[in-house]
């Protein structure tokens, strides 16, 4: 299974999956990372390892649609069977969506469909849930909306501020998400990617 990731800070979830893809327990080709900004650690992370890197800078294109249109070429040619958005902090444009469907996953801290964007951590404490936890998804043109394909639950502390709490999550994030690559791996997809699949383009 080749994959791409793409990601736009620390890269702490792709260091996981590099961890294990080094030790033999997962079974994928990294083909590539890619980030919307040229100071990403995830891709000193990469490069380090050897893997070919690449930006498509946001700032370089006078619309989201031109920097989508970018992003999926750069993509597409590295031919992947998994787009992994790990971190990346930009919503891509409805093009790259339908290139790349039923194949282009994120994660998300929160139990979707509750608490949706970029500052659901902090909107989980806020709102006083004694859980919360991680999703993985398919990516559909809504913010947080696509199909889910696994939940982790995570119990929040009484202690707990946002960044330990994130941290938490984190934990539970890396391991779902290894669990449902070497799954993915294997050719046997989860029920709703399967479904996505099945729907007519």
């Amino acid at each position: 299974m080749r994959l791409v990731v793409l990601l736009s800070g620390s890269g702490s979830n792709f260091q996981a999956v590099l961890d294990a893809v080094a030790a033999g327990d997962l079974d994928i080709d990294i083909a590539a990372v890619g980030s919307d900004v040229h100071d990403a650690y995830g891709l000193s992370r990469a490069k380090n390892a050897s893997i070919p890197t690449f930006v498509v800078d946001y700032h370089a294109y006078d619309s989201r649609k031109a920097w989508t249109a970018a992003l999926a070429e750069a993509v597409a040619q590295y031919q992947p069977d998994i787009v992994l958005s790990s971190g990346l902090m930009r919503i891509v444009g409805e093009s790259f969506i339908d290139r790349f469907a039923g194949k282009f996953i994120n994660t998300h801290p929160a139990l979707l469909p509750a608490f949706p964007g970029a500052r659901a951590v902090a909107d989980a404490l806020a709102a006083g849930v004694v859980v919360t936890g991680t999703t993985l998804h398919l990516v559909d043109a809504g913010v947080d909306t696509g199909p889910i394909l696994d939940q982790r639950a995570v119990t929040i502390a009484v202690d707990d501020d946002e960044a330990s709490l994130h941290e938490n999550i984190k934990r539970a994030e890396r391991q779902m998400l290894l669990d449902n690559l070497a799954v993915l791996a294997t050719g046997t997809a989860p029920t709703a990617l399967i479904r996505s699949y099945a729907k007519p383009r």
